[in-house]
């Protein structure tokens, strides 16, 4: 059986760099890998076109990307667009664009169903299967943009952590999703437009005004 390559999303900049050394590569190439992942969301090695062939392959030979797909899409009348995401494993989570007259928000998954039992939600009926890594809440975040751009030429102005599961039992990849979102080095929107919802995890309400 094949060995599983690791998801290069879930390096950081100094692992990155790390492995470059051991490559005999500058620098500087960690950082080029680094932004490409996070800055502008590739989904490919081979579209890290300011990369040699040579490192390109190489990178593919050790590494992986793990980017979220759409696997189904519907459209409702008043311009909100609902996409059930297909996660590397199969899995499916929701996603949706809701556009009004003054902002466009994307309402994103941080769970793989969830394991409370709220009456009002669809998502409380479902098992939690598993916590969301940080980059498929951001990649959930890319594809919205990209969906919000080319249906009403108007990028995303707000997020919502609403969708499936609960965000602070999934505390720090939301954290880590934020800070690629909001980073300079990575999509640079404002953290004031961002919303996490929770159904009121006490300790973790807390711990998040800390943070």
């Amino acid at each position: 059986m094949e060995e599983q390559k690791q998801d290069i999303r879930k390096m950081s900049l100094p692992q990155i760099a790390e492995w470059m050394q051991a490559q005999k590569q500058p620098a500087f190439r960690a950082k080029q890998v680094y932004e490409w992942l996070w800055k502008k969301s590739a989904t490919t090695f081979e579209g890290m076109t300011n990369l040699s062939k040579e490192l390109r392959d190489k990178l593919e030979q050790n590494f992986e990307l793990r980017p979220i797909t759409i696997y189904n899409q519907q459209r409702s009348n008043d311009r909100t667009i609902k996409n059930a995401f297909k996660l590397y494993d199969s899995h499916v989570i929701e996603g949706v664009l809701i556009p009004t007259d003054t902002r466009m928000t994307a309402c994103v998954s941080s769970q793989v169903g969830c394991s409370l039992t709220c009456k009002f939600c669809a998502t409380g009926r479902l098992e939690r299967l598993r916590n969301l890594d940080a980059s498929e809440i951001y990649d959930q975040v890319v594809q919205i943009n990209k969906q919000a751009i080319d249906n009403y030429d108007i990028p995303l102005s707000n997020i919502v952590y609403m969708g499936m599961g609960e965000p602070l039992l999934n505390y720090a990849n939301v954290l880590q999703s934020i800070h690629y979102i909001t980073s300079p080095e990575g999509l640079g929107m404002s953290p004031q437009r961002i919303t996490v919802s929770t159904a009121g995890i006490a300790k973790m309400i807390k711990k998040l005004g800390d943070d």
